[in-house]
């Protein structure tokens, strides 16, 4: 196949985000099966798109990449795929253009892994007082007193409430069981027989609140679900219980958990906030009880490289005319973050 007959494909990843992504074996293996169109200095403008995607049968989007609208997809007849690197697609593509055929792919799978990482490793950090072990020890305080005063939990002596068994959710859920705690699992589209085969038990959302040890959220950011975790929640979570929140800010009123928190009777892990970047003035800032990170629960390098590699073989696979593994359905949309 010579370079004028592959199929153009848009790359539409801002630099310098594109080399953290797109490692130069995703990049060849592109070029191998396509002839490939960027913005000339790497910054894929909303006035560029038209252009980029004029004769362009796939693209591959992520973050930063601009809104494709509806009058940019009218520019772009030949558009069949959407192959996105990163999770919500819901900023990037109209949902009436998925429901009127194109397809649209996503790296969220891929993402999950990063976050189901980071979820477990943070909720053993907890129960291990990893932290508070670490100052003792570099504070000159007695080998023994420190051992003595801080004992720890068993992960598997856990019960532990997953709230939303999307991706993210379902991949907690599997990595966790390694461990052996009972989990409970809050979804409205979590059937018994879907229950049963990821080895939870369902529950309402009420319900693990007032019975888990540990309560992870992973829910999509929908209308449904804003502000579900609210003083009630907090209040039913009983003392010394831990929040998990690494799906969306919005999911919890940060007031009343502010206000629970200020108590000391409860812990909060959070990746993610009502308003972000986090303010510097945030009282979160100043609190001992919550452990903060930077909405980086789905980031390492290795994860990028993979959810570049991911969706270059997606379009591949398209080029090819095979299935795609992480096609969006038109179905799923109003359920996905």
């Amino acid at each position: 196949m010579t370079a004028m007959t592959k199929p153009v494909v848009a790359v539409l990843i801002p630099e310098p985000m594109r080399q953290e992504i797109l490692s130069p074996a995703a990049e060849a293996a592109l070029s191998d099966h396509a002839t490939v169109v960027s913005a000339p200095d790497g910054n894929p403008t909303p006035a560029l798109l038209p252009g980029l995607l004029g004769e362009a049968v796939a693209a591959i989007t992520g973050w930063g990449t601009p809104s494709m609208t509806s009058d940019v997809l009218a520019s772009a007849p030949n558009l069949q795929l959407v192959a996105h690197t990163a999770g919500s697609i819901h900023k990037l593509v109209p949902a009436e253009a998925v429901h009127a055929g194109l397809k649209v792919t996503h790296a969220a799978a891929i993402i999950a892994d990063s976050v189901a990482e980071i979820v477990i490793g943070q909720i053993i950090r907890y129960l291990r007082h990893l932290d508070a072990m670490d100052r003792e020890m570099k504070s000159g305080g007695h080998w023994l007193d420190i051992r003595n005063a801080m004992p720890g939990r068993l992960l598997g002596e856990q019960t532990v409430g997953i709230i939303g068994t999307g991706h993210v959710g379902r991949t907690v859920i599997r990595r966790m069981r390694a461990f052996g705690p009972e989990i409970l699992a809050a979804d409205p589209f979590l059937t018994p027989e879907k229950a049963a085969e990821l080895g939870v038990t369902k529950a309402e959302v009420d319900e693990i609140f007032e019975t888990a040890d540990i309560v992870s959220l992973h829910a999509p950011a929908l209308p449904e679900t804003a502000g579900m975790v609210g003083p009630d929640q907090l209040r039913a979570l009983r003392d010394g219980g831990l929040l998990v929140n690494m799906s969306r800010g919005a999911l919890v009123q940060e007031d009343a958990l502010i206000a629970e928190l200020e108590t000391g009777r409860i812990f909060a892990i959070l990746d993610v906030f009502f308003e972000e970047p986090l303010p510097l003035d945030s009282r979160l800032r100043q609190l001992d009880h919550v452990f903060l990170s930077p909405h980086a629960a789905g980031h390492t390098m290795d994860t990028h490289k993979r959810q570049g590699r991911a969706m270059v073989d997606e379009v591949i696979r398209h080029l090819a005319g095979d299935d795609l593994r992480y096609q969006i359905s038109a179905a799923a949309l109003s359920t996905m973050a």
